[in-house]
């Protein structure tokens, strides 16, 4: 669906995803990378192909066996179009659900750089009080923002951005550099301070950085079901290439995380 993407493309893309949120451990066997992060955080931790290519039985197998005699919860990360009638069976008989869907999307920094709206956002190499700040401010799930600004402040690849408003911090975001992409992780705008352009100002900023550093193609990952982000990015020249979900078990483990 969507806008195509090389083969290339789809590998560097899941490369430079796990650059970002950068997981505890990343294990990699032929076609496949296999994080794992004790924060619950859904790309740090699930096992993702790396071509959308036929998937197999005994692959899956393979992989799940990987997580179990490590201990680890198994969860796969698989693109929509890899899910034919037999390979959804067999990850139902396995004890799977397919969850949430997520859309990767991508665009030409262009469409970003004319975003640009007076007031800057403010960038930073590393992680500061103000842009962590947001993840953790009123209306939003505190152990869940505290986890997000540990798992975002430890990659190596990331510039951090946030704006500014009579002294408080009400919008922030991230940008990692890697594999030849820009890549748009933890965009956070406080509930008051909503539809006045500031998520606007997070991309522009971090554009702006892209292309001073040469950089002019750019993803992000969007849940499907929020339709108000995916205006804002459709505006910036955003188009989906795929959509994945989450196959996770039942269980303690089988618990909806969260994403960046």
């Amino acid at each position: 669906m969507g806008r195509m993407t090389s083969p290339a493309d789809i590998a560097s893309i899941e490369r430079a995803t796990l650059d970002a949120v950068c997981p505890a451990e990343v294990h990699e066997v032929p076609g496949w990378l296999l994080p794992y992060d004790p924060l619950p955080v859904g790309r740090a931790q699930s096992a993702v192909p790396l071509a959308h290519t036929p998937l197999s039985v005994p692959v899956l197998q393979q992989i799940e066996a990987h997580y179990q005699q490590r201990h680890r919860p198994t969860v796969f990360r698989l693109p929509e179009s890899l899910i034919c009638p037999d390979i959804g069976n067999a990850l139902r008989t396995m004890g799977y659900t397919g969850q949430h869907g997520v859309l990767v999307q991508v665009a030409e920094l262009v469409g970003l750089l004319d975003l640009a709206l007076p007031g800057a956002a403010t960038l930073s190499a590393s992680p500061s009080t103000p842009w962590a700040s947001v993840y953790t401010a009123e209306g939003f799930d505190p152990v869940d923002g505290a986890h997000r600004v540990q798992l975002l402040s430890r990659s190596r690849h990331v510039v951090y951005a946030h704006v500014s408003e009579g002294g408080q911090a009400l919008a922030a975001g991230t940008g990692s550099f890697s594999q030849g992409w820009l890549s748009i992780h933890g965009m956070r705008t406080a509930p008051g301070a909503r539809g006045r352009g500031l998520a606007s100002r997070i991309l522009a900023g971090l554009a702006a950085h892209a292309a001073a550093q040469g950089v002019h193609r750019v993803f992000l990952q969007v849940e499907d079901d929020n339709l108000v982000a995916q205006g804002l990015y459709r505006k910036a020249g955003f188009g989906t290439a795929w959509r994945y979900h989450y196959w996770r078990r039942a269980g303690p483990f089988g618990q909806r995380a969260t994403d960046c």
